[in-house]
């Protein structure tokens, strides 16, 4: 009767070996050379940045954050939350407000784009900067190039007749009220809370008792 051996082998014994076993077949074995990585498509992107024609050959996934920030040097425009959730970033094509974060730059072929640096200058203000001054409508100050462009926008729409949520009768003409101008405004994010004085700074602009 055959006899049967006992051997003593432990877990870690099993795990070791197991490791050496499946790194034997790859240890002759020569790594494919990478390939080389081929380079992004890119386009030449031409557009109006505060009155100026501006040219910039971009990859095309660029945004047009990206393109003003990186490309262009005009750093007014901030990335927040990079999702269009802030309105940090917010700018002005064509006199509409965008979120530039989740647009691309290769749309924008022959477009008016305004950021803040063409709003004003520190010893020509814009209405709508001098107002945020003198309300202190910012704090970090970070929001405020976003904030300030947004409110720009706000008072074009309201002046269009655009309706918005909390407009009760949507035949009547809008008016820039503290309600209607948080509803407008609400895309906007302070995180420092300056929220109260931002109103007060766009009433104001708009022409009304703050």
């Amino acid at each position: 009767m055959a006899e049967w051996q006992v051997i003593d082998v432990s877990r870690r014994g099993v795990l070791a070996g197991g490791a050496v076993a499946t790194a034997l077949p790859l240890a002759g074995a020569t790594p494919a050379e990478a390939a080389p990585a081929a380079a992004p498509p890119t386009m030449a992107v031409r557009l109006e940045v505060n009155g100026q024609a501006r040219t910039a050959t971009v990859d095309t996934r660029t945004t047009l954050l990206d393109l003003l920030r990186e490309h262009l040097r005009l750093t007014g425009s901030k990335k927040g939350c990079d999702h269009g959730q802030c309105g940090a970033c917010t700018v002005l094509v064509n006199g509409t407000r965008i979120n530039s974060c989740l647009s691309l730059a290769v749309m924008h072929e022959g477009d008016r784009i305004t950021t803040i640096e063409g709003l004003g200058t520190p010893d020509r203000l814009h209405p709508m900067q001098a107002a945020f001054v003198q309300h202190d409508g910012y704090q970090c100050g970070y929001c405020t190039p976003g904030q300030i462009c947004s409110a720009v926008a706000v008072l074009g729409e309201i002046k269009a007749g655009v309706p918005s949520h909390v407009q009760a009768d949507l035949a009547a003409a809008p008016a820039p009220t503290p309600l209607e101008l948080r509803e407008r405004m609400s895309g906007n994010i302070c995180r420092c809370g300056a929220y109260s004085n931002i109103v007060e700074a766009v009433v104001q602009a708009a022409g009304e008792p703050a």
